[in-house]
């Protein structure tokens, strides 16, 4: 374990949360000798502690803090306190990741310029391009352990990639394969290979499966130079008479306060947390919240356009046999507005245990068609959507001015409304996900709505000028010099990929900016 930090020890870099971004964050700096505290709302589960169990798993990991909701997404009728399915623990959303690893293609960079005006959407270029990443990009592969990155192979198809990859081919989709998954077909980097259980989402027993939980965080540790403390939840950073942020103050798991000094502060809370601290660190100072001079903290919030297709066959598939998302077609994930809409989306397999496919199929329909579906359980076949949203200014985390959480601070407020180019793209992918399945004999297809977010992106956007964003290609807010953001809330638009690669490719690039700027004395 790192050796404790003074708390008056204004030298240490503080980061805020220990996930795909505060993980990597902590270890890449405390690997260069720089001091760390990285302070974790959540306890710290290992891989002997995941529950093979959904509904015990979800009650072991998940962030069910209150929040509320509003818009016109299925998520604020049937799950209103649950925006996002996400993990309050040491490693963070890594601990419940799929462990798809997509790069982010050159257009997606770009999309204001190639998209072009689309009416209702706040689009911005990033103030990076792909070759600007490109070199994190391949550090990021060979941390995680790609396949088929760096020799790495694939991993073998399930049952349930097996009907996923017939049925693409007869459409005549080239682009199909077992997926870039952080999964280890193979031992490497002291994890074991994946032994196909199936309970991807619930924690990896095996340590297969890429999680900053029991990789980054340790190994920061092991140096020295890291302190991780469980358990301690951010209530503000505060700040100087120059504006320059100080520290933070937190409360810790018998709910007393403390105050953490700082010379630099990592906000990596994910994209509803990290505004909402920004914003509950309102003085009068920064009387609209901190780095919020441009008024787009909290806005722009992204999800991804996503929803799911499942396939009734004649035969047993058992799609909960194999890693969980070892599969994709990428043939969708290009930009031709010839479709009806820009940008593009990934297919990918997809299964659910009977508890979570009872949630999510469709609450409220339990007809007999909804029931019958749950009895040929054993013969479905399962995909996931994953598309690129349309950055909306509306679309955005605000603190709630009635709920309080347990510290008495304003809870996270998410809204959110579909872009008439969401709801185009699903479309497509419905009919798509659909003809994949009906071209290898599926007897019923059903398209399922949305459910709680697992990708949350943008809310304090990447922009070249102030004005336009919340901190600049760094992740360095526009407004404070020693304040950054580390998280998917600093992606400018949200592309069509799963997001966690370009995280860790622009943590471990943002350690290399921070720890030399602290080596010239500039922070």
């Amino acid at each position: 374990m790192g050796a404790p930090f003074n708390k008056n020890d204004d030298s240490v870099v503080v980061i805020i949360g220990t996930g795909a971004s505060g993980g990597v964050l902590a270890n890449e700096l405390a690997q260069k000798g720089v001091s760390v505290v990285a302070l974790e709302a959540g306890g710290r589960y290992l891989p002997d502690d995941y529950v093979n169990d959904e509904w015990a798993s979800f009650g072991q990991l998940a962030w069910t803090d209150p929040r509320t909701t509003s818009g016109d997404w299925r998520v604020a009728k049937d799950f209103s306190g649950l925006p996002a399915w996400i993990v309050k623990a040491v490693g963070g959303t890594t601990t419940h990741w799929a462990g798809a690893s997509l790069r982010i293609q050159d257009h997606e960079f770009r999309a204001r310029t190639v998209y072009g005006d689309v009416k209702g959407a706040n689009l911005l270029d990033w103030p990076i391009t792909l070759a600007d990443i490109e070199p994190y990009y391949a550090k990021a592969e060979d941390k995680l352990g790609v396949t088929r990155t760096n020799g790495i192979p694939g991993l073998p198809g399930s049952n349930n990639f097996k009907v996923f990859e017939k049925g693409a081919k007869a459409l005549g989709y080239k682009n199909v394969h077992t997926g870039r998954m952080a999964i280890n077909s193979r031992e490497r980097d002291g994890r074991n290979a994946c032994q196909q259980v199936g309970f991807c989402f619930q924690g990896c027993k095996y340590g297969a499966k890429w999680s900053s939980a029991y990789t980054d965080i340790p190994r920061g540790e092991a140096t020295g130079n890291l302190e991780v403390r469980e358990k301690s939840h951010v209530l503000k950073i505060e700040h100087d008479k120059s504006g320059k942020v100080t520290g933070v103050v937190y409360v810790d798991s018998d709910g007393k306060q403390h105050l953490q000094k700082a010379r630099i502060v990592c906000v990596a809370g994910n994209s509803i947390e990290s505004p909402r601290m920004l914003l509950n660190s309102a003085s009068s100072m920064f009387p609209d919240g901190l780095a919020n001079s441009s008024g787009q903290v909290g806005r722009n919030y992204m999800r991804h356009m996503t929803g799911s297709v499942y396939g009734v066959f004649d035969k047993p598939v058992k799609m909960w046999r194999g890693t969980t998302m070892a599969g994709i077609i990428q043939d969708e994930a290009r930009h031709d507005s010839s479709r009806g809409f820009v940008g593009g989306y990934e297919l990918e397999t997809l299964s659910l245990g009977l508890p979570f496919m009872a949630a999510f199929l469709d609450p409220g329909a339990w007809g007999r068609e909804f029931s019958s579906a749950l009895d040929l359980y054993e013969n479905m076949a399962g995909m996931w959507i994953v598309g690129e949203d349309m950055p909306q200014e509306t679309n955005a985390i605000t603190l709630d001015g009635k709920v309080k959480d347990k510290h008495g601070l304003p809870v996270p407020h998410v809204h959110f409304d579909d872009h008439p180019n969401d709801v185009a793209m699903r479309k497509h992918a419905y009919q798509q996900g659909a003809a994949v399945y009906d071209a290898v004999g599926a007897t019923r297809t059903f398209p399922t709505p949305p459910y709680p977010s697992t990708h949350n992106l943008g809310t304090n956007r990447m922009s070249e000028k102030a004005k336009d964003g919340v901190v600049n290609k760094w992740g360095q807010t526009h407004d404070i010099a020693n304040l950054f953001v580390s998280d998917g809330s600093q992606f400018t638009t949200g592309a069509a990929e799963n997001p966690t690669l370009t995280i860790v490719a622009l943590a471990i690039r943002q350690a290399d900016r921070i720890a030399s700027q602290m080596s010239k004395g500039v922070l």
